[in-house]
């Protein structure tokens, strides 16, 4: 899945400084705006030409590149307002075909809006498949059955609760507590809704549903009252389901009878049979509740108006849903305070998923009277990674305190919820630039040959840009020893062992071979003498039984 949450184009937060090849001049003629000689026909204000255009040209090819991440059975969730929705719902239908299009989602947030006219409290959120059609025929992840679950589910659990408690199996007076349960309930209550659910019996609480077939064309034969033991009233629809269904329904009690024969039977429907329901595309979220949870996380005003964590976590939970061996990746390339990140960890604490993010950011500067400034934030990316640090730390001290039987002495727990990341800065390639015609060569800049790393570059840095290289999964464990003086670094339990130290002694290399590595990285400058290098790869093939082409193949020297 890939959700992000562009810039809105408001006139102010736009700081993609793409470049979209085209001059004012070229744009104003293009558009109509001058004739050939340069005059001007119209007043070229903010809202003409390139103020809309320089958005659709930053979003494009970042939509595009998304189209291509995407799982043939992903999906791309993008957040939005009325400034640009008309404009990205053209692009996407362009990039991910209009039959990819699933719903835009009005996301209503209650904040008060400055507007003379109109009051605005609602933004967008567009969906698209990658792949609808693959959807269906495979039936992958449920195919296109997106549901959430309930609000309000839990107050009425807990009730139950106490009602069994209270009353035994006194079932009559359980349901009589319950109604007045309802009716005390304030109507902003979510548990509110499910009022009609109003009866209890051993199963669990439940409400006496329509047991008629809808078509009209449902069967009709004779049930008995269980206790005035006449034929009951059929349904006008006649029954929903077949004789031979009956003896099945009324063994498991599934059918709720009136006082007598004259009143229609009910179908019952339990609250825990029923508890995820289609999601709908218009929904209401508070907006200022995420942005106090941030502020009580990280530091009051130090990003404002961040995405709700709890409505990106049902977002990811339409496309990811519940199962224990879920190792999905979430995208977001406008990530902002985190949110999407601290969205996933929570979805893994509450089913057990194991889902990965990755979240992209440009490092934009605080300003320096800013709230996020003077909390020792320098930029937005700094932001999100303490975000992550402190959501990651409350989300295992939450579900610590909910079920501590998952935890056991110290820091080891069963449930092995990971909560660490990764951060990585794009850079320039590590090594110089040192391609010259034998004419323009100084016999100066030789040394060029002998070591090309650029000075400022760390161990850490020479191995994942040869991880890059080697399509190395950046998230696999790494650990670190030193060992006579020079670091080994270990990827993944030794698939990859790297030294970048000298020298590279033989306790070095035995420490390194007896971790039967897949691959083994040095750096040239780690040896003085050829002799030394070739030394190095006869030890390997010794220690580990490498023939002379597998050496080669698995040492690899920068």
């Amino acid at each position: 899945m890939i959700y992000i949450d562009p810039p809105y184009n408001t006139g102010n937060d736009f700081v993609y400084h793409d470049d979209f090849h085209r001059s004012q001049a070229e744009e104003d003629l293009e558009a109509g705006n001058v004739d050939e000689l340069g005059n001007r026909f119209v007043k070229n204000t903010e809202t003409n030409g390139k103020f809309h255009s320089d958005w659709c040209s930053m979003i494009y090819p970042r939509l595009q590149l998304a189209h291509t991440l995407l799982s043939e059975d992903g999906a791309i969730f993008v957040s939005i307002d009325d400034n640009e929705v008309e404009n990205l719902r053209k692009i996407c239908d362009e990039i991910f075909g209009e039959d990819n299009f699933v719903a835009c989602l009005i996301w209503e947030q209650g904040r008060k809006s400055m507007s003379a006219q109109i009051a605005t409290n609602h933004e967008y959120c567009l969906i698209y498949c990658k792949n609808r059609q693959y959807e269906i025929e495979t039936n992958s992840r449920g195919g296109l059955n997106w549901k959430v679950k309930k609000q309000g589910l839990e107050a009425i659990y807990e009730e139950e609760s106490l009602l069994r408690a209270k009353y035994g199996v006194n079932y009559g007076a359980m349901e009589v507590a319950l109604k007045e349960f309802y009716k005390n309930l304030p109507d902003s209550n979510p548990s509110k809704a499910h009022s009609h659910y109003r009866c209890i019996d051993g199963k669990g609480i439940y409400f006496p549903g329509d047991i008629s077939q809808g078509t009209g064309k449902g069967g009709r034969f004779d049930i008995l009252h269980p206790i005035t033991h006449k034929p009951v009233k059929v349904p006008k629809g006649g029954w929903r389901f077949s004789e031979k269904k009956l003896p099945e329904l009324l063994k498991e009690n599934r059918i709720y009878f009136g006082d007598d024969e004259s009143v229609v039977p009910c179908l019952k429907r339990y609250l825990k049979e029923t508890e995820y329901e289609v999601a709908t595309s218009v929904f209401y979220k508070d907006g200022r509740g995420a942005s106090k949870r941030l502020d009580s996380l990280i530091g009051k005003g130090c990003f404002p108006y961040p995405k709700d964590e709890e409505v990106i976590k049902t977002f990811i939970s339409f496309v990811s849903p519940n199962r224990t061996t879920n190792e999905d990746i979430i995208l977001d390339f406008f990530s902002g305070s985190a949110t999407t990140a601290h969205a996933v960890m929570q979805l893994n604490a509450e089913d057990g998923g194991h889902r990965k993010f990755i979240l992209v950011q440009l490092p934009e500067e605080t300003d320096q009277n800013s709230e996020a400034y003077k909390a020792g934030y320098k930029n937005i990316c700094e932001i999100g990674e303490e975000r992550i640090r402190r959501a990651g730390k409350k989300i295992k001290e939450d579900l610590k305190a909910k079920q501590p039987d998952l935890f056991t002495n110290g820091n080891d727990d069963k449930q092995t919820l990971d909560t660490g990341f990764r951060v990585f800065r794009i850079d320039s390639s590590n090594m110089k630039d040192v391609y010259f015609a034998p004419k323009d060569l100084d016999p100066k800049q030789l040394d060029l040959f002998a070591d090309n790393v650029k000075e400022d570059r760390t161990g850490l840095d020479l191995l994942y840009g040869c991880m890059v290289d080697w399509g190395v999964q950046l998230s696999l464990p790494l650990t670190t020893e030193t060992i006579d003086s020079v670091t080994v670094y270990t990827v993944n339990d030794g698939d990859l062992v790297a030294c970048f130290g000298k020298p590279i002694t033989d306790k070095v290399v035995k420490a390194m071979a007896d971790k039967a590595p897949l691959r083994v990285l040095f750096r040239d400058s780690c040896f003085k003498k050829d002799e030394q290098k070739i030394n190095i790869f006869e030890q390997f093939k010794q220690l580990l039984g490498w023939s002379d082409d597998e050496a080669l193949n698995n040492i690899r020297v920068i």
